[in-house]
């Protein structure tokens, strides 16, 4: 790819015109272990120049401290970055000082208390795309929307996301304002989007971007058996990193590394490539956190899987194929797309 020549897919039939990958920002903050602060920024520095224009983040992702590592990365990016840089906000999970969770946050108050935190930091007069982490079980989702449209009619916010919805929320949300994208974990291993959650966006003209695309680096391809996890880690408590499950996870690698063998790629560009074949409407947030893997996921564009690869992957990765869920059962119950 030659710098800003990526491809671009639209986000939904109301959203806006972004690279065909995006780049999940939230690893650079060390929920995967120590992390590089100049190798990070010059990450951010390189996906931009490449043409990525979408950057995914978290307020809560170290407390602010990604959405202040992308304002520096913005502010000290080359002239024009900037301007093609579209910010992806997740807003509404509560923190303590110990990194305790509290919940999630979706009373109409709250979201503005919360935009108004995220524009501070990030350094910008507006966020691109905003949406609530979770859906907040308490709030009817129809007041979390109304207050995002709010803020989209002042100018502070200019499209409408949802995260890990499931489709009765996805309908009632839609009917309150247009929603650009659901932003939901989809990879060979998670595939739970397929159960009538993407049929409804689909129906409702609501693109797609997914995270875990790489399942945490689980199907990357460079995830070993005897690779030590830190306690900042949320792979460490991820049931999926945890024994047998493990072991029966990195087994499906193999399927993967075949493929990548014949096709000249990587286990990474396999299953990126994987995720990016299922829809023109859905747009794969990659993680990588270092250039040379910001590198390997770019290159996955180059990648063509033709209909024989596509039906050994499926075959290979039937839905439920992994061992043990996404997240711990805390986790898991705190999603509406789960229920």
């Amino acid at each position: 790819m030659t710098t800003h020549d990526l491809p671009t897919r639209p986000l939904g039939a109301t959203g806006p015109q972004v690279s065909a990958l995006g780049l999940g920002c939230m690893g650079m903050s060390g929920l995967y272990g120590e992390v590089d602060r100049a190798e990070s920024i010059a990450t951010l520095h390189a996906a931009l120049d490449a043409g990525v224009t979408l950057l995914d983040t978290g307020d809560f992702y170290a407390m602010g401290h990604n959405e202040l590592l992308i304002a520096e990365a913005l502010r000290t990016a080359p002239a024009g970055a900037r301007e093609r840089a579209l910010t992806s906000v997740k807003f509404g999970a509560l923190r303590d000082p110990d990194n305790g969770w509290g919940g999630h946050d979706g009373r109409p108050a709250a979201v503005k208390n919360f935009a108004a935190y995220s524009l501070q930091r990030l350094g910008t007069d507006h966020i691109d795309i905003y949406r609530i982490a979770r859906v907040d079980p308490d709030v009817p989702i129809e007041e979390t929307v109304g207050a995002i449209a709010e803020l989209v009619q002042a100018g502070h916010v200019r499209h409408i996301g949802l995260s890990e919805a499931g489709s009765d929320t996805i309908r009632r949300a839609a009917s309150v304002a247009p929603i650009a994208d659901l932003q939901i974990e989809y990879s060979l291993i998670s595939r739970s989007i397929e159960d009538g959650i993407l049929s409804t966006v689909r129906e409702l003209g609501i693109g797609v971007t997914a995270y875990g695309v790489l399942s945490r680096g689980l199907i990357s391809g460079h995830f070993t058996r005897d690779q030590e996890l830190g306690p900042g880690d949320f792979r460490a408590m991820s049931p999926r990193f945890q024994g047998g499950n493990l072991d029966h996870n990195l087994a499906l690698v193999d399927s993967l590394r075949e493929i990548a063998e014949r096709k000249g790629a990587t286990i990474a560009q396999i299953a990126i490539a994987w995720v990016l074949a299922q829809g023109e409407d859905i747009v794969p947030l990659i993680g990588a956190r270092r250039l040379d893997r910001l590198a390997e996921a770019l290159g996955s564009l180059d990648v063509t899987l033709d209909a024989a690869d596509l039906k050994a992957l499926d075959q290979a990765f039937p839905a439920g194929v992994a061992a043990g869920d996404r997240y711990p059962a805390t986790q898991m119950s705190s999603l509406d797309s789960e229920r």
